[in-house]
């Protein structure tokens, strides 16, 4: 399941397949035992409270794929500030010193960069054991002097470092931080219920066959919408790292 939701494109073609044959389903159900004229006035209640649901259902599940998105935008924003500023306050730090740290924050900016673009599993898994390593080497970088020389300058280009190496597992979390499995399978058994009871209400299935695409067509839709959002690497609609790369260009400049 957590496979299927990381492809916007599948989740909508299986979606769209589904909610089909449960319209047709319905259908069938309807030619086999007709609904009486004397409760379809109930039917059509229930029927429209029931899409009510699965629309509401639809706008809190897009409004949490929303929020989740603004998160991811708003910690690469963070990551940006924070490397930035301890590359500022690597001056506090002894020369020899200094240059190592800058040094090794311009790679470490690097990874962050591919960290947003990579989508390989393999690959992912590299950039995570390299920004690993730099993270080691940028505390060492830090902390080996401020041993040496513990002075309130010292605290504050150490207290930069943590700020950077806290703001990348702030962003670890929020890439991790998705639409459960168990809300995706609400959603989806919801949705065919809906398609069942249209179908089932249908008056004239053979003359409305057109009109049976309609629903599973828009909620399919949105689920594609929703799952694109809500996938910070299988969709289309990604978190572009431009503050990250607006800084890797400043300090590559300077």
């Amino acid at each position: 399941m957590d496979n299927l939701v990381n492809s916007p494109f599948l989740v909508f073609a299986l979606s769209c397949i589904v909610l089909w044959v449960s319209e047709r389903v319905g259908v069938y159900f309807h030619r086999k035992r007709p609904m009486e004229e004397s409760v379809r006035e109930d039917f059509g209640v229930v029927l429209a409270a029931t899409l009510t649901l699965l629309g509401l259902i639809i706008g809190f599940t897009f409004s949490m794929a929303i929020s989740r998105y603004d998160q991811r935008k708003n910690y690469e924003e963070a990551e940006a500030n924070a490397i930035g500023t301890e590359y500022v306050r690597a001056d506090l730090l002894p020369p020899v010193d200094a240059t190592k740290v800058r040094g090794l924050l311009r790679n470490y900016l690097d990874q962050r960069i591919l960290f947003y673009g990579a989508r390989d599993e393999d690959r992912l898994r590299q950039i995570d054991a390299t920004t690993v390593q730099l993270q080691n080497d940028l505390w060492t970088g830090v902390q080996a002097p401020a041993a040496t020389q513990p002075t309130p300058l010292m605290a504050l280009a150490v207290s930069g470092m943590n700020d950077v190496l806290n703001s990348q597992g702030y962003t670890q979390f929020a890439w991790g931080n998705r639409i459960p499995v168990a809300a995706w399978l609400l959603l989806e058994l919801i949705a065919i219920c809906c398609n069942l009871m249209v179908g089932y209400g249908a008056r004239r299935p053979e003359a409305q066959a057109g009109l049976f695409l309609v629903l599973p067509l828009l909620v399919s839709i949105s689920f594609l919408f929703i799952a694109d959002i809500d996938s910070p690497r299988g969709g289309i609609i990604r978190v572009d790292p431009q503050n990250l790369v607006s800084l890797s260009q400043s300090l590559r400049t300077h």
